[in-house]
């Protein structure tokens, strides 16, 4: 319960952010020059100071604690309760930086934390394992985050345990369910990004799924392979020199982002939450550059060291390039279903977990006909992603692993 309230909160605390920046912002287009990389620098400094561990996504400490959990090994410096108030707190004001990041990731390291910390209090520890709790804690951030419970159970076996055990599904689906209550005693029984209404589909749809497939691996897989730079090439100067000087790293990160941001028209500022709600809703149609402001203003976010998750980047970029596709195969009258598959695609690619991603933007359409396809081009575009890079979290957390076991 209290995961799914963190979670909740989380999802507040983030929109309020976005408001103000976007506030502060929208008669002064000039500020974010001023105020993305000095947010950025406190917000660096902040997280190395006082909550290492809490910098990025979130989703490949949890995978490490999971791992380092199950062989007996402590894992606080990835998850714990000062780990998710930091996340929670500066991940809301890298967002008032207007970087584009997501709380969607970061929930699952927040909700983790929660269980992990809950465990010490246990009557029977014994009976509960660390790393089921803990394995637990980031499905139900992600079911909370969404509003997704399958695609939280789902999650959990395709990312973050690669198995699971007959003595972890009790604790996994309670713990979901618990903090699906939670969630929706507050929000309600919502859809992430509204609905998206499909009428019918026929074998033209054959051909938008191999296409969007193709182009959402290829984009997806680079930009997977884009963030692992910094894991794979270690010795360039570029990396050296964040390694050396981070927070000012991150404030030349922050005027990136702000000049993306300025070149793009403000489309590629914040999590793009609520850009691809107005496009999946028909109200907005993005420019032809949205994809590629939002595609490099995400890596760059990533670069910067802040607090923050790619999830609903990500989403948003699919639904970009759907707009461009649309244009390409002439089918602008009717984008529903090609947003819905380029949403899926992309997120699948980069984070190669197809079944999830399909899982999570089918909970937004309202039409049990595109399942197939969704299904279909997610497969597609992970294996065109997994041609180009290894999977994204796995290879992160094999570098926190790596880390917490020097220290040890």
């Amino acid at each position: 319960m209290l995961a799914g309230l963190a979670v909740v909160a989380f999802a507040k605390l983030a929109d309020i952010a976005l408001t103000v920046f976007f506030t502060l912002t929208s008669s002064r287009p000039w500020l974010p020059f001023l105020l993305t990389p000095a947010i950025g620098m406190v917000v660096v400094w902040l997280t190395r100071r006082f909550v290492p561990g809490a910098q990025g996504s979130g989703i490949p400490q949890v995978i490490a604690a999971t791992r380092l959990a199950a062989l007996g090994q402590p894992v606080s410096s990835l998850v714990s309760l000062r780990i998710a108030f930091g996340k929670i707190c500066l991940g809301a004001l890298a967002l008032v930086g207007g970087f584009s990041a997501g709380r969607e990731g970061p929930s699952v390291q927040v909700a983790a934390s929660i269980m992990h910390a809950a465990h010490r209090f246990l009557p029977h520890t014994r009976a509960l394992r660390v790393q089921d709790l803990v394995l637990a804690g980031g499905a139900a951030g992600i079911a909370a985050a969404f509003n997704t419970p399958l695609a939280g159970i789902v999650f959990a076996v395709e990312e973050l345990g690669r198995r699971l055990e007959a003595r972890t599904s009790g604790v996994l689906v309670s713990t979901i369910i618990l903090a699906g209550l939670a969630s929706m005693a507050l929000l309600g029984n919502y859809n992430y990004f509204g609905h998206l209404k499909v009428e019918s589909l026929d074998r033209a749809i054959i051909i938008p799924v191999i296409l969007g497939g193709a182009v959402c691996g290829l984009l997806g897989g680079a930009f997977s392979w884009l963030l692992l730079l910094p894991q794979k090439s270690k010795g360039f100067v570029l990396w050296r020199w964040r390694d050396r000087h981070p927070v000012w790293f991150a404030g030349v990160c922050g005027i990136a982002v702000a000049l993306i941001g300025w070149i793009g028209g403000g489309i590629s500022f914040g999590s793009g939450y609520s850009i691809t709600s107005h496009v999946v809703s028909g109200q907005q149609v993005l420019p032809w550059h949205a994809a590629i402001t939002r595609f490099l203003a995400t890596a760059i976010s990533y670069y910067s060291g802040i607090p923050g998750g790619i999830f609903a980047p990500s989403l948003a970029v699919g639904a970009a390039l759907a707009s461009n596709m649309a244009h390409v195969l002439g089918t602008t009258a009717d984008t529903a279903p090609l947003i819905a598959l380029c949403m899926a695609g992309f997120l699948a690619a980069v984070t190669q977990s197809p079944i999830t991603s399909a899982i999570i933007v089918m909970e937004m359409v309202d039409g049990h006909e595109m399942v197939i396809s969704l299904m279909a081009i997610t497969l597609i575009s992970k294996a065109v992603s997994s041609r180009i890079t290894p999977e994204l979290y796995q290879q992160l957390a094999l570098g926190f692993r790596s880390e917490q076991k020097n220290r040890g």
